[in-house]
């Protein structure tokens, strides 16, 4: 059987890393050691700052957000962040709305053309801020809806804005 929906998605047990994208399925590799290592640095970083203040809720890597239906969308980024007013309580199946916060981390395999599109949807979506780390590059790309985008090199602070108040983010630390 094909997978198309998303509640076909969550009903098809083990079938490995994946994310639906408009009602076709996407097969993943594992995250690399660099991949994960970043990865396991900004959740803690973001969680050190939004858990004491309770500012919201952090979904960790592979937490499935639908983002669209019909066709069916299901992404998970590789730290999500949603704001304490906007928060829902847990449930079974995928969060069926865009984070405010996505933070995607590269993949060595990731194309240009490839992160353009998934950050457009996490912004169509709702998502108020994508933030993409390139390992390769060193840098933060913040992608927000009405600022447009915002390149953070090794020297620079990624600033929490609005949505993470009084956060900064070392970029150095990310790949250290």
């Amino acid at each position: 059987m094909a997978i198309t929906t998303a509640e076909q998605l969550l009903r098809a047990g083990d079938i490995g890393r994946c994310e639906l994208i408009r009602g076709e399925l996407k097969m993943m590799i594992p995250s690399g050691d660099e991949h994960g290592r970043i990865t396991v640095k900004l959740t803690c970083a973001v969680g050190n700052h939004v858990m004491p203040r309770q500012l919201g809720l952090l979904h960790g890597a592979e937490t499935g957000f639908v983002l669209s239906r019909d066709p069916d969308t299901v992404r998970a980024p590789d730290l999500a962040f949603t704001r304490a007013e906007r928060a829902s309580a847990p449930a079974r199946g995928f969060v069926p709305a865009a984070p405010d916060l996505a933070v995607e981390v590269l993949s060595p395999d990731d194309r240009p053309g490839y992160v353009r599109e998934k950050v457009a949807e996490w912004l169509e979506a709702g998502t108020l801020v994508v933030w993409v780390v390139d390992p390769r590059e060193r840098t933060v790309t913040v992608h927000e809806t009405e600022r447009g985008a915002s390149v953070f090199g090794e020297a620079g602070l990624v600033p929490g804005g609005d949505l993470l108040p009084g956060f900064e983010l070392v970029v150095r630390d990310m790949f250290a």
